[in-house]
This record gives C-alpha cells, sequence and structure tokens, in this order.
C-alpha cells in the first residue's frame, strides 16, 4: 500500500448541503426554514431572557445578592484542634501528616493541615503540619512542646 492508495471509506464523506440556491438543488426557496415567522428570518438567533412565555432562562437560576465569587486559588485544609490531638496522641509523640492520617484525623490527606486551638493541651508534643493558628502555636509551646511548620 502506498500513500497515493489511502481514501475513506465509502460514504464516510459528504458533501455538506448548500441551501437557498436555486429550486432544482432541492433545499431553494425557503431553503428549509419554512415559511414566515422568527425562526425564518436572518440574524435571528434569539436573546436568552426572550422565550416565547417561558420563564427566561436567567429567571430560572438561583439568585443570590451579595456572596461575590469563589477565589480559583483558595487553599482548603484539613482543619485539626489541639484537643484532638490531646485524645489521639501521647507524650512527646511526633505529629506529622503521616501520623495524623494514622490516627484518622484527616478528611482528605492530599490537601495541607492547619491545627487551630480549641482546647486545651498539658502534654508536649512536636507538632509539623503546614499551618498553625498564633493561638494554638502558644499552647502547644506553653506545654513545652515545639511547632515546625513545612511547606
Amino acid at each position: 500500500m502506498k500513500l497515493h492508495d489511502l481514501a475513506p471509506n465509502a460514504g464516510a464523506k459528504k458533501n455538506r448541503k448548500r441551501v437557498g440556491r436555486g429550486i432544482a438543488a432541492g433545499q431553494g426557496k425557503t431553503a428549509g426554514r419554512g415559511t414566515k415567522g422568527q425562526k425564518a428570518r436572518s440574524g435571528s438567533g434569539g436573546k436568552l431572557y426572550r422565550q416565547g412565555g417561558n420563564l427566561p432562562f436567567f429567571r430560572r437560576l438561583p439568585f443570590m445578592r451579595g456572596k461575590g465569587f469563589t477565589p480559583i486559588n483558595r487553599v482548603e485544609y484539613n482543619e485539626i484542634n489541639i484537643d484532638q490531638l490531646v485524645e489521639a496522641f501521647k507524650a512527646n509523640a511526633e505529629v506529622t501528616p503521616e501520623s495524623l492520617k494514622e490516627a484518622r484525623l484527616l478528611r482528605d490527606h492530599r490537601k495541607p493541615i492547619v491545627v487551630l486551638g480549641r482546647g486545651d493541651i498539658k502534654a508536649a508534643l512536636k507538632v509539623r503540619v503546614h499551618r498553625v493558628s498564633k493561638g494554638a502555636q502558644q499552647k502547644i509551646e506553653a506545654a513545652g512542646g515545639s511547632v515546625e511548620l513545612i511547606s
């Protein structure tokens, strides 16, 4: 087989229909648009708001005021509070994304982790997470623990 032997299958390629080219062509005169009416005219795509008696598209959508928009580069975190850490880890334990995953404290292990300050802590913990609130950091360090941020 050579390059000049290649051809599409029979019937795979059809010529496009040329409408409005005389009566002999089979699609002359009204060119398949029927007679009169909005869709018979040129340039009538119609507006989204006008739907001939139906409730217009924009009014069918849920309408919310003043919500602004959702930023596309927003980072969603796994939120973990200090009281959850106290229940799951013993003193001098190392809190890392892997250990939190083993303790089943993460909703989605692919998201970064933030430690928040709800609850009290007495035991010293070595916390290595992506983000820590100021209050949580103060409580952990006051209990003799350490906080290290990972990227």
